[in-house]
């Protein structure tokens, strides 16, 4: 059975870009930079804790009034690197995507319509000033979307079963921004090739337009988060989807559909039984 944590985790996996301070304006590089020598920073879970909150008072707070000034940090071969929260500008992106995952009776049921169209008027308003803004983090539920897979390579994999109920299981991927971009330039000229159109084609495009924005020197990070609650521990170490994606696209490039078509069994067969998950009562 997966591990149940002592904080209720979404079942949301996350794709992260961390820029270098130098990609940053003044004076929100100074910012960083204190943020980043600070020992009391936010971890993964107090952001998602802090999200949480917002949903518990009636009504709730669908997305905060004021921008996050928090980020996660990390060092890149001696660099400092900042992924910025952004969570108002997520949360405003968060309510569009759900509009169009669920039926109607149950979005009102759940967001009063009222204030999902304040929100909406608030957004409007804000990108109106802030046209070229685009958040550092992108957020699924109950998957890890094909896509992301084809960013990452299967020995940047990072795996740690965790030891106890607060130090959980964390299975990531973390790879230049550089290889990330040259891997969805390969990926997409071999799909290309094979087909005409289709999903991957379609989110490969997408992630791709959404790295060029940020700094040739950043990282990518793609972090399973909260599935790993979801997926038994066994599951979760043998899982190599990475790997599955990058033999698919290979085979591909070869000519060789029958190995690009076990290559996407393998993944289907995988990720089922968390697809059921999802609609379980």
């Amino acid at each position: 059975m997966p591990k149940v944590s002592s904080v209720i985790v979404p079942y949301a996996t996350y794709l992260r870009v961390y820029e270098p301070l130098a990609a940053f304006a003044e004076p929100e590089r100074s910012h960083w930079a204190r943020y980043a020598r600070r020992p009391d920073r936010p971890s993964y879970q107090d952001e998602l804790r802090s999200a949480l909150a917002d949903l518990a008072p009636t009504p709730p707070v669908l997305v905060p009034v004021h921008e996050s000034e928090d980020a996660f940090v990390l060092d890149v071969d001696g660099v400092v690197c900042v992924c910025p929260w952004r969570t108002r500008l997520r949360g405003w992106q968060a309510l569009e995507e759900l509009s169009e995952e669920l039926p109607p009776p149950v979005l009102d049921a759940v967001l009063p319509p009222f204030l999902r169209h304040q929100a909406a008027q608030d957004y409007e308003r804000w990108l109106a000033e802030n046209p070229d803004a685009r958040p550092w983090i992108r957020t699924a539920t109950w998957q890890v979307p094909m896509s992301w897979f084809v960013l990452v390579a299967d020995e940047e994999r990072e795996y740690d079963k965790g030891d106890s109920v607060d130090s959980p299981p964390v299975l990531r991927y973390r790879t230049p921004m550089v290889q990330a971009r040259r891997r969805v330039a390969r990926g997409l000229r071999a799909l290309k090739e094979a087909m005409d159109e289709g999903p991957l084609i379609d989110g490969l495009v997408d992630v791709g337009r959404w790295l060029e924005e940020f700094h040739p020197r950043s990282l990518v990070e793609l972090d399973y988060g909260g599935l790993v609650h979801a997926v038994p521990h066994g599951t979760l170490e043998d899982d190599h989807s990475a790997a599955d994606v990058a033999e698919g696209i290979a085979a591909l490039r070869r000519g060789d559909g029958a190995a690009a078509g076990s290559a996407y069994a393998r993944l289907v067969e995988r990720w089922r039984s968390v697809r059921d998950l999802r609609s379980a009562n």
